[in-house]
């Protein structure tokens, strides 16, 4: 997913949104999912979409973990989701040299922190 939207701690980046690209990633606990196509062993991707862009368009984000954590809380709040790993990318990082871009990998799961 690709956002543009203000991340950072520096201040022109609380002025200036910048591209972000996320992914998230779901393991489910549903009972029998992917062995029908009932939809009620669906987790709606639309869903999932709607809860990353609402997070990263709530406010300034100033660190990338912190969004991911915010992102990975509210993921783990559907029904059906067991783990979530999120990924936030920063092609734009404040760096001094070459490189393509900055990331960030959270992991969480259902009843547990950390």
């Amino acid at each position: 997913m690709r956002f543009h939207t203000l991340v950072g701690l520096l201040p022109h980046e609380k002025l200036v949104p910048q591209p972000l690209e996320l992914d998230l990633t779901v393991w489910l606990s549903l009972k029998d999912v992917g062995e029908t196509d009932s939809p009620s062993h669906l987790l709606d991707y639309r869903d999932l979409y709607n809860l990353v862009a609402d997070t990263v368009g709530a406010s300034h984000h100033r660190l990338l973990e912190a969004l991911c954590a915010k992102i990975a809380e509210r993921a783990l709040e559907l029904s059906g989701v067991e783990r979530v790993q999120v990924a936030a990318r920063k092609p734009h990082a404040p760096i001094k040299g070459p490189v393509d871009y900055v990331e960030v990998v959270l992991e969480r799961a259902r009843g547990k922190a950390g």
